[in-house]
């Protein structure tokens, strides 16, 4: 049972976790499974079973004693407690290459983050339609936001323009910025910031394989 324990500091590697193990659940709703223990989920999540049941607790109190979970409830529970029981409209900034294939991407049909607007500051590209929906100017960010009750941004924008596309973004009412961009931005201690760099990862994969002993 999901319980609102908004008081609890939660460590963000726990929160990052129960994504984790929501998409692991969601598999495993599609192959049937019914109720599962912690041990083969543990497996399948690439953790140990102590460490999910300590994530859990962060949230409430999950499956039973010598049975397991049942896997349809821990999912609702799960959704619940990331605040994914409902629809979150989104919109992206950069409407390059990059923002192009976020918009397109089939992962966000099947979340409940979907985009809903993007916005550039080319001329050559406001007017444009991707994916069904039509490039307009940041400058009108903010109407566009309070009519779409939007709450999350995506920059997707080059190095030298994220800032100011944070900036925009903020002065919108915007609360959470996933930023993709290879550039550090500066918002408001209320505004919420996750970095997408893909070569944070190809240097930690370089740095693993130059001093792997094994």
């Amino acid at each position: 049972m999901y319980t609102d324990n908004k008081n609890k500091h939660i460590p963000k590697i726990s929160i990052q976790r129960l994504a984790v193990y929501l998409q692991v659940l969601e598999s495993l709703d599609v192959d049937g499974v019914e109720v599962i223990t912690s041990e083969p989920l543990a497996k399948a999540c690439d953790v140990n079973a102590s460490q999910i049941r300590k994530d859990l607790t962060y949230f409430g109190e999950f499956g039973v004693r010598g049975v397991g979970y049942n896997v349809k409830s821990l999912m609702a529970s799960i959704s619940e407690a990331l605040g994914i029981n409902r629809e979150w409209p989104t919109v992206l900034v950069g409407a390059g290459n990059l923002g192009r294939s976020l918009v397109g991407h089939n992962g966000f049909k099947q979340t409940r983050f979907k985009i809903v607007g993007v916005f550039d500051c080319d001329p050559f590209k406001i007017g444009e339609e991707i994916a069904g929906l039509e490039v307009v100017c940041t400058q009108r960010l903010k109407e566009k936001i309070a009519d779409l009750k939007v709450e999350i941004g995506i920059i997707a924008t080059p190095p030298e323009r994220a800032q100011r596309a944070a900036n925009h973004l903020v002065s919108a009412g915007i609360k959470g910025i996933l930023n993709f961009a290879p550039a550090r931005i500066f918002v408001p201690t209320y505004v919420n910031v996750e970095y997408v760099d893909y070569f944070h990862y190809l240097y930690s994969l370089a740095f693993q394989i130059t001093h792997d002993k094994r």
